[in-house]
């Protein structure tokens, strides 16, 4: 099992021909989740062939236009498919009243359950668990109120079964299969002991992911990210306009790279550039002075991770 990430949108403010606005689908534990829904967002994910269908879970980091401009129309797309499943939306305390306006008002309602989880505190949060996954909110600084997203995969409860070894002992059924998985030994008729760590596939470490929307320089926030396997870490401005992200609360590539290395990150992906940039591996060049493993985000550009031992 893996964490794949794809980007549909990474670039700031003005939607361009060839320049979309944030957002990112993330496929982790089977599940699919939207992050942020920048306009274009829907017609982004059928350019990539994202199977958008699967998505049951969305995540708005902010009220700003270029973080959910996007969510209406892909909203009223899942209508138009006759979606059955319910969707919800977790996003800052007004997300709600802003949907429900614009279907009111075109007499537009959804014919399946939509879910708002309105967002309103400043300290990290839990807001999804189930058996396999949590997500937990990353407080950010910003003109508005802005939360971050920490994904992260549950140890899980069963081993791999080693089907190799366990093809070796006749005696080993199906119906045994249950209590090897969650680690029992298995007594031969002879009455020898077949340990468990012989007959199993230790599970891998479990995998991470820290979205870190609109925010300028805070590292009050490399506790919560400590450690993770990816990072997004917005780079709106390079260091020549430092003063210019601190006014607009924004971050620099350089700061960027200054909080992976303080969280201590296995990776750092950058991304939210102005378009008063014209090339963007300046970004990288920027970051990676200080956090050597920084990656570019760019429409369409997949990562994926593979969790270790």
């Amino acid at each position: 099992m893996s964490l794949k990430l794809t980007i549909l949108g990474c670039h700031s403010a003005t939607p361009r021909t060839f320049a979309h606005p944030t957002a990112q689908f993330l496929n982790i534990k089977n599940h699919s989740f939207l992050i942020d829904c920048g306009e274009g967002t829907q017609v982004q994910l059928r350019t990539y062939k994202v199977k958008f269908s699967k998505i049951n879970h969305i995540f708005i980091s902010h009220l700003h236009g270029d973080h959910f401009f996007g969510l209406v129309g892909l909203l009223s797309t899942f209508n138009l498919y006759n979606r059955e499943q319910e969707l919800h939306i977790y996003g800052p305390k007004g997300i709600k009243e802003i949907v429900t306006l614009q279907f009111k008002l075109s007499n537009s309602w959804t014919k399946y359950p939509l879910l708002f989880h309105e967002l309103e505190s400043k300290k990290s949060e839990l807001i999804f668990e189930d058996e396999k996954i949590t997500v937990e909110t990353i407080p950010l600084k910003h003109r508005i109120y802005t939360n971050g997203f920490l994904f992260k995969e549950k140890n899980p409860v069963e081993l791999h079964l080693n089907m190799a070894i366990i093809a070796k002992y006749p005696e080993i059924e199906i119906c045994h299969y249950h209590n090897i998985k969650k680690g029992k030994d298995f007594k031969l008729e002879t009455g020898e002991i077949i340990k468990n760590e012989f007959l199993t596939i230790p599970n891998g470490k479990p995998l991470s992911y820290a979205f870190c929307s609109d925010t300028i320089y805070d590292p009050e926030i490399v506790p919560i990210i400590k450690n993770v396997d990816l990072l997004y870490h917005e780079s709106t401005f390079l260091k020549d306009k430092k003063v210019t992200a601190k006014t607009t609360m924004h971050s620099t590539a350089e700061e960027a790279g200054m909080i992976a290395k303080l969280a201590q990150v296995k990776m750092l992906i950058l991304g939210h550039y102005s378009s008063r940039y014209k090339d963007i591996l300046r970004f990288k060049q920027e970051a990676t002075i200080e956090f050597e493993n920084t990656h570019l985000a760019e429409e369409g550009k997949v990562f994926e991770i593979f969790p270790t031992d």
